[in-house]
């Protein structure tokens, strides 16, 4: 199949339903795009229709649960352009690099030592894939980031219209009984903070290797940084305000900086 130099009509994320566009892997995607100037528009759905949605374009989920069943969730990439479909954050940053290669801001996966890592104990680096290691740090980061989702769930920004639908399926998926049960006491939650700012020091040092800009390599951003960058966006929309100051402040500020630094490609369409 030829690759496109450029695309004649408009793709099409699919994205997930929220009062403030924030889901952190639909998130990467569209500052993939953005960086890459291609045209798209978005499709907005509702959290508890991902699974309808996904089955009805025929995309096999792409997590598991932890029984083992297919997780199905957000985004999915329709290029009509070369009739494809893709469903994965990380693919579709690759094929948005090896499809539209001179499209944009640039290369997406320019070569760059990625060595954070959170869990080490299902660490092994991927060598089978292209860009294996920047497959290998968007595991990484998904895993550090994952282990204090709970921070955000309190206050996440659910669209008013499926917002109890949104409810039941996060405590259905969660094995709780109701929604208070993401309640967390303070005291906790102080500990579970302290911890995240821990991890996000380990992560800073990547950062502090090049002090000439915001991102990972200095002024030259890279789809490592649109990796961190999604899960930021979803901690500025869901964490109390003074929570999301002290990351934002945290460590001189890097994590500042790398919000504000990515806000050229936070374009919503």
């Amino acid at each position: 199949m030829a690759s496109p130099s450029k695309p004649s009509e408009a793709l099409v994320l699919y994205d997930i339903h929220t009062s403030a566009a924030c889901a952190p892997n639909p998130w990467k995607s569209r500052l993939a795009l953005n960086f890459k100037g291609v045209a798209y528009s978005t499709i907005w759905v509702p959290l508890p229709d991902i699974t309808k949605v996904r089955r009805a374009l025929d995309m096999p989920p792409c997590h598991k649960n932890a029984d083992g069943t297919g997780y199905y969730t957000l985004p999915i990439l329709i290029d009509p352009n070369t009739n494809s479909k893709i469903g994965d954050s990380f693919d579709i940053a690759v094929y948005l690099q090896k499809t539209y290669p001179d499209h944009g801001a640039g290369d997406l996966f320019p070569p760059q030592k990625l060595d954070f890592i959170f869990d080490r104990w299902s660490f092994s680096k991927r060598k089978d894939i292209e860009y294996g290691d920047y497959f290998d740090f968007d595991a990484q980061v998904e895993a550090a980031f994952t282990a204090y989702f709970a921070l955000t769930m309190e206050n996440l920004p659910l669209h008013p219209a499926t917002a109890e639908a949104t409810k039941a399926e996060y405590v259905s998926r969660a094995g709780l009984t109701s929604w208070d049960g993401f309640k967390m006491r303070q005291e906790e939650r102080k500990k579970m903070s302290k911890s995240l700012h821990g991890m996000l020091g380990e992560l800073g040092n990547l950062f502090s290797r090049n002090t000439s800009g915001p991102f990972l390599l200095g002024r030259q951003v890279t789809y490592a940084d649109f990796i961190v960058g999604g899960w930021l966006r979803l901690m500025s929309a869901s964490l109390p305000e003074n929570e999301w100051e002290e990351v934002r402040a945290c460590h001189g500020g890097i994590f500042g900086q790398l919000h504000d630094g990515l806000e050229k490609y936070a374009e919503v369409k």
